[in-house]
Order: structure tokens, then sequence, then C-alpha cells
């Protein structure tokens, strides 16, 4: 069933104070809370709700926990235990007086994600951007000067070797073999682990001969499970539907060679590539690619999409700029991207700007490509101080969506920034202005 709206009571708790009377009102988050729009949520998500049943949570609840989540860099567990200990958090998710009790329990921030999906999250961003039209941390001008780039969101996995992944596949199989009652010849576990014990042994001491024995036995093992565990399967519908993940995943492990494409590195995130960057520091990654866009002079984010595979960075342009007009309503004129978009896929090459362009170029069109560069450190806030540094949420959807709600959480940073600043500036002035009435109207003391 649709959530209830959070509706303001008219007549005051005899024994609570409200939150409105406690709070100061100057808060920049308070003054957030007032900014967004959060009847719009309530219209774009409630045709995913049934019409009977149970109430849902109150969608500007989950919400406001969804960007507080991204725009303080916590897990759901931790953004609802902070949510009892800050008034301010709960006057932001809707709440007159103050709680003392748990919201929602932290795993129905999951279940609610995957209700509204990547393309509900994309309202999200979408109200970020008007709130920071509406408080001034973005002017209307700048979005239409776009900087772009890729980046890579690391997926929450092991870093993946051959005999890691060979005693997890095998562990995987016959647990999930033991679970259903399949009585197996041989289950090589304990083998298994002393094999991948040796291996990293071995490749400790650059003893990569005796380390090659081990993994080919480890794979021995897992190729003996495997094929004991097809035969006991097949023809069984039963069996066959409760592996019929598991099974094509280590066949696919089995078969993959060190030069393939599309190889598996996780068997709980199958969708996770490797993306080489050229860092020094950090040589291969292994997540998904992200594409970002910003504005040329406030870093603001109107764009962050996530792209299956590796695609060629030029070939993500097109996607881009199509979010770029549903989240800000402006196609921009100009987009600055670095050398890495030669041959992008953009209709309008007019309008795309590499750099190190010399020729064809205004003053203001040199100073903005200069400024391309600034959306790098964006996006390492976007890292460090976001999520987009690890993806803990599940397959491609997860990808999509935590993409997205890194770049709300950016963009509130921004604003909460802007509102603080904002607010000094005030009341530096208006320091100032009494100084100065000081000065022309010295007090009067009298004597005694």
């Amino acid at each position: 069933m649709r959530p209830k709206k959070q509706e303001r009571s008219l007549s005051d708790d005899l024994f609570r104070h409200r939150l409105d009377n406690i709070l100061d009102c100057r808060h920049a988050l308070y003054r957030l809370a007032g900014l967004i729009e959060w009847d719009s949520f309530d219209r774009a998500f409630g045709r995913l709700y049934r019409e009977r049943g149970r109430p849902g949570t109150p969608t500007r609840l989950m919400v406001g926990l969804s960007y507080l989540k991204h725009a303080f860099d916590l897990s759901d567990e931790e953004v609802v235990e902070r949510w009892i200990e800050n008034p301010y958090w709960q006057w932001f998710c809707g709440f007159e007086y103050f709680q003392h009790a748990l919201p929602i329990d932290p795993s129905s921030m999951t279940r609610w994600r995957q209700r509204i999906g990547a393309d509900g999250m994309e309202g999200l961003l979408v109200e970020t951007v008007r709130a920071g039209l509406e408080s001034g941390a973005v002017k209307p001008s700048s979005l239409e000067r776009v900087n772009v780039d890729t980046t890579v969101q690391p997926k929450a996995i092991a870093h993946p070797t051959d005999a890691r992944l060979y005693l997890r596949a095998l562990n995987t199989l016959v647990r999930q073999a033991k679970r259903h009652g399949i009585k197996l010849r041989q289950s090589h576990t304990r083998l298994a682990k002393r094999a991948s014990r040796r291996a990293g042994r071995y490749a400790h001491a650059r003893q990569m001969k005796r380390m090659r024995r081990e993994i080919k036995r480890l794979k021995t093992y897992l190729g003996r499970v495997h094929r004991d565990v097809s035969r006991k399967v097949d023809g069984q519908p039963e069996l066959e539907h409760a592996f019929a993940r598991l099974l094509p995943l280590v066949e696919r492990l089995l078969n993959q060679q060190r030069h393939d494409k599309n190889k598996l590195y996780a068997l709980h995130a199958p969708e996770v590539v490797c993306i080489a960057k050229g860092k020094a520091h950090k040589k291969y990654e292994f997540g998904c690619k992200v594409a970002v866009a910003t504005t040329n002079r406030e870093g603001f984010v109107v764009a962050s999409k996530a792209f299956p595979g590796n695609p060629y960075d030029g070939h993500t342009l097109a996607q881009t700029n199509e979010q770029v007009v549903r989240v800000s309503g402006v196609e921009p004129t100009r987009y600055y991207a670095d050398k890495g978009y030669r041959g992008h896929d953009y209709d309008k090459p007019e309008r795309v700007f590499i750099s190190g362009r010399r020729r064809g170029l205004t003053p203001t069109m040199k100073r903005e490509l200069r400024r391309r560069s600034a959306i790098e450190p964006m996006i390492g806030h976007m890292k460090t101080d976001g999520r987009l540094g690890r993806n803990y949420l599940l397959g491609h959807a997860g990808d999509a969506v935590n993409a997205l709600l890194c770049a709300a959480g950016h963009n509130l940073r921004l604003i909460l920034n802007h509102l603080k600043a904002l607010f000094a500036l005030i009341l530096a002035l208006l320091s100032a202005a009494e100084n100065r009435n000081t000065l022309r109207h010295p007090p009067i003391y009298s004597q005694t």
C-alpha cells in the first residue's frame, strides 16, 4: 500500500516540545530541508506501491535517510543509529517531535532501493540540482558548460587471484550440495585449503613454478567436484533449479584463460570487470565504469551513469548527454573532456572541446577548457567523502543506484557548504555595519 504522507499537526503536544521551537533555524541542514520539494517524491514513487495492504514507510523518511547516508558517507546501519541522536536529521526527514526509537530496520533501505530502482533514484539527483539552483549554489548559466570524465566504481570484492577463486568456488559447491542432500564422492575441501595455503606461501617466496603447480592442483579438485555435482543434478528439476546459477559460473571459471575477455572475478558479483585507467599506484581496478558530468564553474554533478562492461570513454558521451538533459532540463552548449573522448559518439561534435585544443577558441572557451581538470577533485571527493570508492550494492542495478546516490550526496554537501558560507558572510556584513555605526556614534558613558 502507498506510504502515508507525514502531515503537520495543528495542535502542540502538552508534554513534548516541537523540534522547530528547539532547533536553530539558521542551521544549514534546517534550511536545506525547506529547499527540497518533498511532495514530488510522493507523486513519483506512489505508482510503485500496491493499492491495498499495509501502508509503506513514509517516502520522505526513506529519501531523507538516503540523502544523509551518501552526504555523510555512512552505511545503512550507521545512518539509522545516528538518526536517533541528531534532531536536525529527524527534522530533515519530516518529524515534528524528537524520536527515541529506530525509525526503520536498516534492511528496509535495501528493499526500498530495489523497489525504486535506478530510474527513481535519478529523481533524487534531479531534486538536488533544483535545490542548488534555488539556494544559489549553482547558477542557471552554469548548466550550459559541463565537464565530463569517466572513473571506476570499485566493487566490494577481494582482490581476485586464481587460488582464491578456485577455493571459494569449491567450498560454495560443497556447501550447496550438502544443503540439498547430495552425497559427493569426495569433497576435497581439506586438500584444497592446504593447496591454497601453499600457493600463497610459494608466491610470497617468488617460487612461481611451485605456485603454479598448487594452483593447477586446486583447479583439478574444483573440476572433480563440479563434474560430480553436474552428474547427480542432471535430470532432477528441483536440483537443476537450485544449481542453475552456480554451475554455469563454475564452468565459466574453469574454462577461462589468462588473456580472455569478460573473465569471472567474483562468484557473488559476476558483473565485475577489470579496468585499467593508467594509474601508477593502482594498475587495475575491479568494478564498473561510471561517467560523471559536472558544471564547469561550481563542480555540481548533473549526471552520474554506470556502464556495464568496459566501454570506450568516448562511446559513453551520448548516453551521458541524455542523462544531463533529464537531470538539469538543459542541453549543454559546451562539453569539456580529456583526450580519452576522441572519436566520441555525440551527434553534435562542434559542442565537444577536447583538452589540448588550440584553434578556434575564444578567451572564454580557453578559460573554461583550463577548468576541465576541476572534475578530477570532484570525483575524488565523491570517492573519499561519499561512497563511490567502494560499492556494496548488488548487481548492475546496484551499480547504477550507487552512482546516482553518490552524485546526489555530493550535491548536498556543496549546498550545505554554500549555505554555511552565505550565513557567515551575512554575519560578517552585520558585524562590519555595527562597527561602522559604533565609530560614527560612540557610546556616551556617564561619570560617577
